[in-house]
């Protein structure tokens, strides 16, 4: 495995985590890995809200451990 995979992995999944919200966030729906189907925000919402956070705070952790170890 090269050096520069492991260093940016966190990175790379931090920006897919982040895409994935907005995404999910401007098509007003989501597909909620637990369950297996597509949550939409006017039929669940506060289901589809928590998977959205979920998907920001991923990006968040993500990112902040790149920080975090350094580039």
């Amino acid at each position: 495995m090269p050096d520069w995979y492991s260093h940016y992995i966190s990175l790379i999944l931090g920006i897919i985590s982040f895409s994935v919200g907005v995404v999910s966030t401007c098509i007003e729906k989501t597909w909620a890995p637990h369950a297996g189907r597509t949550i939409y925000r006017a039929k669940e919402p506060s289901t589809f809200w928590w998977i959205v956070a979920m998907y920001y705070i991923f990006a968040v952790l993500f990112v902040g451990h790149y920080l975090y170890e350094g580039p």
